[in-house]
């Protein structure tokens, strides 16, 4: 089983609102920490904010922040979101376009479904939260401290003081 790009960067975008709990998180600072395009996240924003996962608020000071706490958004409720299909064999499809003569009797099906529930029962386990606390630096890692308030007023100040004349 393998995640799309679109779900990696929904959990990555999530993490990044959670690390900046405080403020709006803003898409062209998102984007700018992953190195990835703008627009790209835009696309996945909008499934994010329809299933409640994100709030976007408008406007020149707007931006993106999690819809609910971190400790209650899953990495299962991201995949659920994110993921256009979870069919792990031909004979997982709906389409019914299946050519096996054991597609009724295929011990093999059984297997990938407990496979794919055990799957999704891990990931039930995990929490945005939890993917952040475990990372200490996070904020550091993400260049959060210069985008908050207090990061842009350190960062006058640090340069303020270089710049100033020696007494």
């Amino acid at each position: 089983m393998r995640l799309t790009k679109q779900t990696n960067y929904a959990v990555r975008m999530l993490m990044y609102c959670a690390a900046n709990k405080e403020n709006l998180s803003r898409i062209p600072e998102i984007a700018r920490s992953y190195g990835v395009s703008e627009l790209f996240l835009f696309k996945i924003l909008q499934p994010l904010n329809k299933a409640g996962l994100v709030e976007t608020v408008r406007g020149r000071n707007g931006g993106v922040r999690l819809g609910r706490a971190a400790d209650k958004i899953t990495l299962f409720d991201v995949v659920r979101v994110t993921e256009d299909s979870f069919a792990m064999a031909e004979c997982f499809e709906d389409d019914g376009d299946v050519d096996c003569p054991l597609i009724d009797s295929c011990g093999l099906n059984s297997a990938l479904r407990k496979a794919l529930n055990a799957f999704f029962d891990v990931l039930s386990q995990y929490t945005i939260d939890d993917l952040v606390k475990t990372r200490p630096q996070i904020n550091f890692l993400l260049g959060l401290n210069e985008f908050s308030p207090k990061g842009i007023a350190a960062t006058a100040a640090a340069a303020a003081a270089l710049t100033a004349p020696a007494a």
